[in-house]
């Protein structure tokens, strides 16, 4: 079944459409580097589109009813939008779920170290990366330190044009020798992906000089010290903004594509959409990169109790109104999908694999190998979801990751089919997937905004 390439079909305005999306999508790829941002973001552009706190309005003891439209955030990163709408809330929501984490160095608690008068900060990677690709290349810290009297710091390092960038240090081709005969996943070992951050000791000083100054600077910009690394979150991610890329300016090349672009689009169609028959939700969570776990993971009762609340406010609560809801709801879990890449064929299987520029990408399976861990949409919901695409002109092609032996991978789908709702994989073809920087086709951010917008309107 072979799908047009997207681009031979638009018309000037839908252009201009199109261009306008991916510049705005940029924005918050550049606003959004980790989920505490995202998050943020989030919150900024839902308020100005007319949602309101859910906490205030449960403070307030304020009713809830259909127009209204709210939102949760939780631990500042994972959140959850409802538009709320005309019919029974009984009968199931349709759901949107991404999730705004991204594979990433995360900075240790007790980071700080010098060695031969260069000062260091320890990491550890979080999520799937390729660690060779995260060295020699310029690095920015983004993330919070929380001090003991509560008070928060903002920290952000190497994207103002003025700041600093940092960077890992890589062996010499000279000596280099024994490096190259390793295997991929042990070039670059993840003990040795250390951050170099100075090399200017601090005048006066004998012992660890280098180090001293950087606590100095550290002191002076943003008001902590050592052992308030105990209780920060820092993470070191690519510096520098999302760009064009390609001569055509046709794709976008960014960090954080996955999953932020299923993330983002997803966003754009809910504030889009300001009335709704069915109620509309949104779901932007943390920790999927490694397994949706923890409290601010998929796997959390974060979702159900914000719910539960949210009936409660509707004057609708118990706990089987609730089970009804989850169960009746259809979901697309928003994620992206492996693009085909002629450089590496050989790992793909060209029938049933994504490609640049054909639009939203569905997939039945997702898992590994024997499509372990996946969640297997049904025919009949799969029959749903491609009759409301076509019925709004939504460009969509089927995929699976790769070759069946070659591995897989998986979304928040199967935790939601817990609750036996009808949920099915869509999102973006990218390439360089899990890569400092990742790559889309304008053309495909489009559609799947399109087919978001689309899906909840039904």
């Amino acid at each position: 079944m072979e799908r047009e390439n997207c681009w031979n079909s638009y018309s000037e305005n839908e252009l201009e459409e199109l261009e306008k999306l991916n510049d705005d999508y940029r924005v918050f790829l550049d606003k959004g580097k980790t989920e505490r941002e995202c998050v943020k973001e989030t919150i900024r552009q839902a308020k100005e589109a007319g949602y309101k706190d859910l906490q205030n309005i449960i403070k307030n003891g304020k009713k809830l009813k259909a127009g209204d439209r709210v939102y949760c955030s939780y631990m500042d990163k994972s959140i959850v939008l409802f538009n709320i709408g005309k019919e029974p809330i009984e009968e199931g929501m349709n759901i949107l779920g991404a999730h705004i984490d991204s594979p990433r160095l995360d900075i240790k608690q007790n980071p700080l170290y010098e060695e031969t008068e260069i000062a260091y900060l320890d990491t550890h990677y979080y999520g799937g990366i390729k660690k060779y690709q995260w060295v020699t290349i310029p690095l920015a810290i983004h993330g919070i330190v929380v001090k003991t009297n509560g008070n928060k710091i903002d920290i952000v390092i190497g994207e103002d044009e003025k700041d600093p960038v940092l960077f890992i240090s890589d062996l010499l081709i000279h000596l280099a020798q024994t490096q190259l005969e390793k295997k991929g996943a042990k070039v670059i070992e993840g003990e040795d992906l250390n951050i170099i951050i100075g090399n200017k000791p601090l005048k006066g000083e004998e012992k660890d000089a280098v180090k001293k100054n950087i606590l100095k600077l550290i002191k002076e910009k943003y008001d902590f010290e050592e052992e308030d690394f105990m209780s920060a979150e820092l993470e070191i991610v690519p510096a520098g903004k999302a760009r064009n890329a390609g001569m055509d300016s046709s794709m976008i090349l960014a960090y954080g594509q996955d999953d932020r672009v299923c993330a983002y689009t997803s966003l754009a169609a809910m504030l889009e959409k300001k009335k709704v028959n069915k109620t509309a939700c949104l779901l932007l969570v943390d920790k999927e990169e490694i397994g949706s776990v923890g409290a601010t993971g998929m796997q959390s009762k974060f979702f159900e109790n914000t719910l539960a609340e949210v009936l409660d406010r509707m004057g609708e609560y118990s706990e089987l109104t609730l089970r009804r809801v989850l169960a009746n709801s259809k979901m697309l879990s928003s994620d992206v999908s492996a693009a085909y890449d002629p450089t590496y064929a050989s790992v793909f299987e060209k029938k049933n694999a994504a490609y640049f520029s054909k639009g939203l990408v569905i997939n039945k399976f997702t898992g590994s190998r024997g499509k372990s861990g996946s969640n297997d949409a049904n025919a009949e919901y799969l029959g749903v979801v491609r009759k409301i695409f076509e019925k709004h002109k939504v460009a969509y092609q089927t995929a699976e990751l790769g070759k069946v032996d070659q591995g897989g991978g998986g979304t928040i789908a199967y935790i939601m089919a817990l609750y036996g709702m009808n949920v099915i994989d869509s999102g973006v073809a990218v390439l360089n997937m899990h890569a400092p920087h990742e790559a889309v086709s304008k053309a495909d951010v489009y559609e799947a905004k399109k087919g978001y917008v689309a899906f909840i309107s039904e």
